[in-house]
């Protein structure tokens, strides 16, 4: 079985916005179409994976911190604001 199957039906169902949040709106861009944007518990790879985040994925962000050189962006889910952790800011896009 696909290990990213269960985060891609979860980050699916997840994709849909319903209301905007305090903060800067973003969406998840250049993770490919067979790829998914690790959410991470923490600013770097080392982090646990929370959810993976399609292209496309609304996302509120947050504080931006910088770690061994990698610019990493706190965000939660647009359509789910309680949903937070970190990506990659190279993934982001302005909305």
């Amino acid at each position: 079985m696909n290990r990213t199957a269960p985060f891609a039906i979860l980050a699916l169902m997840l994709v849909a916005s319903c209301g905007a949040a305090p903060g800067n709106r973003t969406m998840v861009e250049g993770a490919g179409p067979d790829e998914l944007l690790k959410l991470r518990a923490g600013p770097g790879l080392g982090y646990r994976v929370v959810l993976g985040l399609p292209d496309g994925t609304d996302l509120i962000r947050r504080d931006c911190v910088t770690e061994i050189g990698q610019l990493w962006c706190q965000v939660s889910l647009g359509s789910l604001p309680g949903i937070t952790g970190y990506v990659s800011a190279d993934y982001l896009s302005v909305k």
